[in-house]
């Protein structure tokens, strides 16, 4: 099977298409003739760089943030984890350190990983997701404050087993790239696919990857995916002419969520202690969130 750094760029681009599709990565790999390793890399780099372009290791421009720069940018992030890229950015160039830009601070904070472990529910070891129905599609995403995940369209009732095959296809290789140490938490409601015994098992034979947090019942005020559904539906419903037909509505759905904010993901991520805090001071009960 084709490595990543041998495939086309041609491979490549039918790689995040059919990603963007939600075709599996297994799917995808097969489509395309090769490994699976290939299509989660290619399809990462992508949503991070905005780029699928092949570089072996020890090949173009060297690091722009040195080692002393990425101290600096840690204790940074460390000082305040509800800062987006942007003031992390404005704080970084105020020092001795050389001008550098957004995308460059983001890159370096992907490729630092952030070592968390035992942090909870801080800002940049989170990830959420959920489903939702938008105008006659079912959607199911993830984000966290590091990079916005996969959506996959949903053809059919979301029983288990097909929750089962998304985490393992979509979740997995997400949570290995965001949270290489193992440091991620994972957010997920109490929907009954969600609570089914195969998929608990599945987390549990997975928690040297990321740990799974644990719902109280009836607190849909910890879900910030809620927003993201709700400004896409809002979104949707502002374009003009309406969706003719189900393939419309899935590229539109699909071209919004790649054009989200990443300030406002980060945001929504940043906002979840003090949600947590509002739930338990409600006992339970609604919030302002």
């Amino acid at each position: 099977m084709g490595k990543a750094a041998d495939l086309s760029e041609f491979d490549r681009g039918q790689i995040v298409m059919a990603r963007r599709l939600g075709t599996s990565i297994t799917e995808t790999a097969r489509l395309v003739g090769c490994s699976r390793s290939a299509v989660v890399s290619i399809y990462a780099k992508w949503i991070n760089d905005g780029d699928t372009s092949s570089r072996r290791q020890g090949v173009g421009r060297p690091r722009v943030i040195k080692e002393k720069g990425r101290r600096r940018l840690s204790h940074l992030v460390k000082q305040n984890r509800r800062q987006t890229v942007a003031q992390l950015t404005a704080q970084y160039i105020v020092g001795p350190s050389a001008s550098v830009s957004e995308h460059t601070v983001r890159r370096t904070l992907l490729d630092m990983a952030m070592d968390l472990l035992g942090e909870q529910l801080l800002p940049s070891c989170t990830a959420g997701h959920t489903q939702t129905g938008v105008g006659g599609i079912m959607l199911w995403g993830t984000f966290s404050w590091a990079a916005l995940g996969p959506v996959v369209v949903v053809e059919q009732t979301m029983k288990a087993v097909n929750y089962l095959n998304i985490i393992a296809d979509q979740l997995h290789p997400y949570m290995a790239f965001v949270f290489p140490t193992g440091s991620g938490i994972f957010q997920q409601d109490n929907a009954p696919c969600h609570k089914a015994r195969i998929v608990l098992e599945w987390f549990k034979e997975h928690t040297d990857k990321f740990h799974l947090m644990s719902w109280p019942p009836n607190s849909p005020d910890l879900n910030p995916m809620e927003h993201i559904w709700d400004v896409m539906e809002r979104q949707l419903r502002a374009q003009t002419p309406l969706c003719p037909n189900i393939s419309t509505l899935r590229d539109r759905c699909l071209d919004i969520w790649y054009n989200l904010s990443p300030v406002m993901y980060q945001k929504l991520v940043a906002s979840m202690p003090m949600r947590v805090t509002a739930v338990l001071k409600a006992k339970g009960g609604a919030t302002g969130y």
